[in-house]
């Protein structure tokens, strides 16, 4: 399902966009009509609809306003979810899901979604179970690399490897399962209870 399908203004959506595949960043407003490429009073209009329903805060420094999402708005979760699955690499594994194989499952962790960079090797960003064709993934996460400028961590397993190491409490597979997560393809309820 396409943003658009939801968020009928396009600045608004270039806009939600910037501000939730970036967490915590800070824009100056030029700088998000370069970003999101519209005319500045449209983007102006919709940064103070967003700012009276308390989405954005604004910061006044020196002469330049600066503007950054809140993340306690009571609708940033929802949001950030909506974002990750209509838009980048969410969107381009829900729609190539044919393509990539018969996938039950792909998560992406919270960490991954909030832009936090893995501390150690077991973090992982992605986890996708089915029976996937490889090549047609890897161009897809090379790509996601290549635009976040850095590696993204992903595992692969058979849904009878990951059942198997799900009934062993495997610690590799339980820690993925207590962190925080956003289902992109199958049902969370499934994956976190065993078979």
């Amino acid at each position: 399902m396409p943003l658009e399908d939801v968020i009928i203004s396009r600045v608004r959506r270039k806009i939600l966009e910037l501000f939730l595949t970036n967490p915590g960043s800070i824009f100056h407003v030029r700088d998000i009509v370069r970003r999101v490429s519209e005319e500045i009073n449209a983007v102006r209009r919709e940064l103070l609809h967003m700012e009276k329903a308390g989405m954005v805060t604004k910061e006044q420094r020196a002469n330049r306003l600066f503007y950054t999402f809140r993340k306690d708005y009571p609708l940033y979760s929802n949001l950030l979810e909506l974002i990750i699955k209509s838009t980048g690499l969410g969107w381009e594994l829900i729609k190539r899901r044919a393509k990539l194989g018969k996938i039950k499952f792909i998560m992406f962790s919270g960490r991954f979604i909030r832009g936090i960079v893995p501390k150690n090797a077991n973090d992982i960003d992605i986890l996708i179970v089915g029976n996937i064709v490889l090549p047609e993934l890897s161009q897809l996460i090379k790509s996601e690399e290549a635009k976040r400028g850095r590696e993204v961590n992903y595992t692969v397993m058979t849904e009878e490897e990951f059942d198997f190491r799900k009934r062993r409490r495997d610690p590799f597979v339980v820690s993925i399962l207590e962190g925080s997560r956003v289902m992109i393809i199958g049902d969370e309820e499934e994956l976190v209870h065993a078979s």
